[in-house]
């Protein structure tokens, strides 16, 4: 296997743009590129920038239906009368809205296919990651779900464990879904409680069909305001130890950053440093236990200036395996660019917010409402993989 890396990118990808004042902006990916640039992210001898293809309908119906991919083909057509999800506030129309999903969907399929060749050790997708997406409906900004469409492809490949971790602050319900009652899929998904957030799904009680997958969902929802510590906490004290009693043979990663504290469409507290680590870890988990084989997807992000720009930087410095220092300076050239645009937003000045990213080991005796959310995941899915919920070192 090479151990190269690869970023999936083309300014093609900027197309797929919600308009007006919807909070997915493409310019939280632009914006990324460019620091990555600017501070020699892209530029490491492991590391290419390849361009995608969009995906055909034979990729994308792995996981839609054809007359969904009709219906997203002709919505510009009839935007007030698309119908499948598609319409504002969520979803509004948009021309060349097919196209623009597409490509991110073959940029994912493209990722999966480097990867699962031996062709690249890591291969990274900021603009994919559209995990709400349905079998046959637009949700949550998402309008084909490239995550779910690479890891259909993969299984056609004839790799047989597959592990979806989910970072995102909502639920990764569009992928849990496409693969409820797949053995061979494990979807881990880490999120807000559903009680208070969009979709209003992945408790930990979801835990896949009991009849085909039992098992094979693993969610485990978050309180409001669980920041950098106590996130890292929680993980640790679920990710690990289901995804090693699976034994992935590859590792897909939606790394949305939605998380973060200034996040206007969610409610928990992590730093850029909290995402950072997250990053880290996952990455740690797919040497450890799938030779390296990576497939990491962006998501959401709705801080675009301070937030999104600076969380996938770090994803791609994780990925190259050139870490950037959290102290690293933003380029005056970059934050001169964001003015330039008239985002009314003070870009940030270094890759740090000083976030505290040291945690105590997960205790089954304590009564913190994060600790309470863990209990609650393990008692719910930790024996399907014959782990005890009560022992610490499971």
């Amino acid at each position: 296997m090479s151990d190269s890396v690869t970023v999936v990118w083309d300014d093609a990808l900027l197309g797929y743009t919600w308009g007006g004042e919807h909070p997915m902006h493409p310019v939280r990916l632009d914006l990324t590129m460019r620091l990555a640039d600017t501070l020699g992210v892209l530029a490491g001898p492991r590391l290419s920038v390849v361009a995608p293809t969009a995906a055909g309908p034979d990729l994308l119906t792995l996981v839609h239906d054809p007359a969904y991919l009709e219906a997203v083909r002709r919505a510009p057509e009839r935007p007030h009368d698309a119908g499948h999800g598609l319409g504002p506030p969520d979803n509004p129309v948009f021309p060349g809205m097919y196209d623009a999903a597409a490509l991110i969907t073959g940029g994912s399929v493209l990722a999966a296919e480097l990867v699962s060749s031996g062709r690249a050790q890591h291969a990274v997708n900021i603009a994919g990651g559209m995990h709400h997406a349905m079998r046959g409906a637009a949700s949550g900004f998402c309008v084909f779900n490239d995550a779910a469409v690479a890891i259909a492809w993969l299984l056609g490949q004839g790799w047989e464990r597959i592990a979806y971790v989910d970072l995102d602050v909502h639920h990764g319900d569009g992928v849990q879904t496409a693969f409820y009652d797949d053995p061979r899929v494990l979807t881990v998904s880490v999120h807000q409680t559903p009680l208070t957030l969009f979709p209003g799904t992945g408790f930990p009680e979801e835990t896949g069909d009991p009849d085909e997958a039992l098992g094979s969902a693993v969610n485990l929802a978050l309180p409001n305001g669980t920041d950098d510590s106590g996130w890292l906490r929680a993980f640790s004290a679920v990710v690990p130890s289901v995804v090693r009693a699976f034994r992935p043979q590859i590792l897909v990663t939606q790394c949305g950053c939605d998380a973060h504290h200034e996040d206007p469409l969610a409610d928990l507290a992590l730093t850029v440093d909290g995402q950072r680590a997250s990053y880290r870890a996952v990455h740690d988990l797919a040497h450890e236990l799938c030779d390296g084989r990576w497939i990491a997807l962006g998501g959401g992000g709705y801080g675009l200036v301070r937030c999104v720009p600076r969380a996938w930087t770090h994803l791609l410095a994780e990925a190259a395996g050139d870490r950037l220092a959290p102290g690293t300076e933003v380029p005056q050239s970059w934050q001169d660019d964001v003015v330039s645009r008239g985002l009314r937003i003070t870009p940030p000045d270094t890759m740090t917010e000083g976030g505290y990213t040291g945690f105590a080991r997960w205790d089954p005796f304590t009564e913190n409402r994060v600790d309470q959310a863990v209990m609650r995941t393990r008692k719910a899915s930790f024996p399907y993989f014959g782990l005890d919920p009560d022992d610490p070192r499971d």
